[in-house]
């Protein structure tokens, strides 16, 4: 098999672009408190998911329910 190209061995003459790659995710920095971290690893082991995709669920929920956060300043 050294040597063989993989084309020799696939057709990808009839394959499709996947219809999922608009929604891909993109990695970002961003700077959480401690506690925030641990509030949501706490809970996505409770409901037994990796924390960054509990956090980007709910940050989906906020933006797709245009949810607004009420800051008041004392």
């Amino acid at each position: 098999m050294k040597g063989i190209d993989m084309r020799d061995h696939y057709d990808f003459s009839q394959s499709v672009k996947n219809p999922y790659a608009k929604k891909l995710k993109k990695q970002v920095t961003i700077r959480l408190d401690e506690d925030t971290i641990a509030y949501f690893k706490n809970l996505a082991e409770e409901k037994d998911l990796p924390y960054q995709s509990l956090i980007n669920l709910y940050l989906r929920d906020c933006a797709q329910s245009h949810k607004d956060l009420k800051i008041e300043w004392q």
